[in-house]
């Protein structure tokens, strides 16, 4: 395929950013100064790539010529002929891939839905060790965590958990986690030692900004209570719990892990705002085009898309058929080998659907 024409085209706009990030105004708008400088770092990967592929390319050439040949040079140029042919192949996948259009949710932080399904106590204490997975998961990576909202279940383990991960191309690593997660081991409380199997569903939403989605405040219902459940002496002395209604969708949101009824507030206006705009984006994709059934599957909270397996250090995502026999580390945060796995899939499969 003939890259050069897209090249060009990714030059020129290369040009027009610098031009901006020089500008003394570019910080009079910080939102749209975010936007320029993420922009500008994708198309700079995106021509460092190029510049790589094509040294590759000439270096390829260069010892084809040379194999043609009888002597000892020729020889050792029909030697490295197979890593080279490799190597500008991988290099040629990178530029197909650079060059397809980003996810515009890509670069967002994430809202982190985490509820325990079926299996009772155990299916709260697995809603825990996951919501621990992606804490150490974020510390491993830099990421920050910020706790929105709990419920934890009888055993210690949570009912429900929603936390917000900042910091660069968050939705983008987390976006695949979404779906049902299934454990298989013997639990705590079992005597015998028979293993069970209990679930726990993960919804990853990109969060979304209030010039995203404007919310009508003639559509939103606000009431304020008094906080219940654990906590100590702060708990029910105060009315600090809240919770928000959008009266058209009828979608309900509560908060009261903080002391602040403001923060509690601002908490629950957040995870609406992200549910809302998951529900239009999926409603806009569906209305405009044939909804895209990658490798990786829909996203669909209802799909299974993982399993782990204790007896047998097993993990498995159905997605990609992807078996690794490292449960123990990839609870305790160690898990980019997968999302790495998933984001190249997904990218393979858009590569196809873009004719690429």
């Amino acid at each position: 395929m003939d890259f050069e024409p897209l090249i060009l085209r990714k030059r020129e706009r290369f040009s027009e950013l610098e031009a901006a990030i020089e500008s003394p105004t570019l910080y009079d708008n910080p939102k749209q100064a975010q936007e320029t400088l993420r922009e500008h770092n994708r198309l700079k990967a995106t021509l460092d790539v190029w510049a790589a592929f094509q040294k590759a390319t000439r270096e390829l050439a260069e010892n084809r010529d040379l194999a043609k040949g009888d002597d000892e040079l020729a020889e050792m140029a029909r030697e490295e002929l197979p890593e080279l042919e490799k190597r500008t192949a991988q290099l040629e996948l990178d530029v197909q891939l650079a060059l397809l259009p980003p996810d515009p949710n890509e670069d967002r932080d994430a809202i982190v839905e985490i509820r325990a399904g079926t299996g009772g106590d155990e299916a709260g204490l697995f809603a825990a060790d996951l919501y621990r997975m992606y804490t150490r998961y974020a510390e491993t990576v830099g990421l920050k965590i910020e706790n929105l909202e709990s419920s934890v279940g009888s055993m210690g383990g949570f009912k429900e958990v929603i936390f917000k991960v900042s910091g660069p191309a968050v939705f983008r690593k987390l976006k695949f986690e979404s779906g049902v997660h299934r454990v298989q081991r013997v639990p705590a409380t079992e005597a015998q030692g028979r293993i069970h199997t209990s679930t726990a569903t993960v919804a990853v939403l990109p969060e979304a900004e209030e010039v995203d989605l404007q919310l009508n405040p003639d559509e939103i219902r606000i009431e304020v209570c008094r906080a219940g459940g654990p906590g100590g002496q702060g708990v029910n002395t105060t009315d600090s719990a809240v919770q928000v209604m959008h009266i058209p969708t009828g979608t309900i949101v509560r908060c009261q892990d903080g002391r602040s009824q403001q923060k509690n507030k601002e908490k629950a206006l957040t995870i609406l705002r992200s549910r809302l705009l998951e529900v239009k984006q999926r409603e806009e994709a569906e209305k405009y085009a044939a909804v895209r059934k990658s490798q990786v599957g829909s996203g669909d909270r209802s799909e299974k898309i993982r399993t782990y397996n204790y007896p047998q250090n097993r993990i498995t995502d159905h997605r990609i058929e992807l078996t690794m026999y490292s449960l123990d580390r990839y609870m305790e945060g160690d898990i980019q080998h997968m999302a790495d796995a998933l984001i190249h899939a997904d990218l393979l499969e858009r590569l196809k659907a873009a004719g690429l």
